[in-house]
């Protein structure tokens, strides 16, 4: 599909949510959903309830596993491996993926971060 979308001059954005972009965040985030459910069960509580939000919301945050701006910079180079730097937009979805931003990519004030590690690896010329 990658190589597709190149030879038909489009653009693949990049997501930069951690799940998106690390199959261990994407698996410790299938961990916690299914603790939750359990642990929900078990105590006979709801999503709605604020015991149940606090507790939940802690061990997300124990639990979580972050990826990094380096996975970020991973998946670009492979899109770029396949269909060319032109065919490359960093969708970031700042808005949309919560608290699961990467390590180093928290915020639009971190793309010097990125823009580095896309410089370091040759993906981009000064």
């Amino acid at each position: 599909m990658i190589r597709m979308l190149g030879d038909n001059g489009g653009v693949i954005m990049i997501n930069f949510g951690s799940t998106f972009v690390d199959s261990a965040s994407a698996a410790t985030s299938e961990s916690i959903s299914a603790h939750a459910k359990q642990w929900l069960q078990e105590n006979k509580l709801t999503m709605e309830d604020s015991v149940a939000k606090a507790y939940l919301q802690q061990y997300t945050e124990d639990h979580f596993a972050y990826a990094d701006v380096q996975k970020v910079a991973d998946h670009i180079d492979h899109v770029v491996q396949i269909a060319g730097i032109d065919h490359v937009g960093l969708g970031s979805d700042f808005d949309g993926v919560g608290d699961t931003l990467p390590d180093g990519l928290k915020t639009a004030a971190n793309y010097p971060t990125l823009i580095a590690e896309l410089l370091k690896r040759g993906l981009l010329r000064r």
